[in-house]
């Protein structure tokens, strides 16, 4: 039986030379992959009270936009500077090959929800920390944070966990 690491297409130099990036769309492509995915990915939070679900900009959406429906909660995403209509607030992070600005409407998040983070993968943790940032600074109180793909040799899980989060992944793969 195939697993969800599997479906994952290794692209090498890829957006840059000596990159192994790890493409999701065919997981998302396959229907028993993304069945999968999402399922494992809903497991370890079975039976808990989780108010929203918050994708990371882009592959995030899609994971966190499913997840949410199952969970018959709502869907908040976070983006890249300048992608979202009216109030936002903002964090300046750094990510594996350069520097990045992610925001959030400044009433997405009420104070005490509960909040359950995704996206499709953990490198330095740069994104999701910003991520992090942007939902404690509302007031929102995170549940965990759930990724299909960690890349252990970055040290992103490191970074959550020293922010005090969990963290939960399907897959790793070795290498940048």
């Amino acid at each position: 039986m195939k697993s969800v690491k599997d479906y994952i297409r290794t692209i090498v130099d890829f957006p840059h030379e000596g990159i192994m990036f790890r493409d999701v769309t065919t997981l998302f492509a396959d229907p028993r992959g993304f069945r999968m995915a999402i399922d494992q990915m809903l497991h370890p939070y079975a039976g808990m009270q989780i108010d929203k679900v918050v994708g990371l900009e882009a592959r995030g959406f899609i994971l966190g936009g499913a997840i949410a429906h199952q969970l018959t909660v709502g869907f908040v995403p976070i983006r890249k500077k300048g992608k979202l209509p009216g109030a936002v607030i903002s964090e300046a992070y750094t990510l594996e090959y350069g520097e990045a600005v992610m925001e959030m409407h400044d009433d997405a998040v009420k104070a005490g929800e509960r909040i359950l983070v995704v996206d499709d993968l953990l490198a330095t943790g740069g994104t999701a920390a910003a991520g992090i940032k942007l939902i404690e600074r509302l007031g929102g109180e995170i549940v965990s944070t759930s990724f299909i793909i960690d890349l252990p040799e970055l040290g992103g899980r490191k970074v959550l966990e020293d922010m005090g989060m969990d963290v939960h992944v399907l897959c790793e793969f070795e290498g940048a």
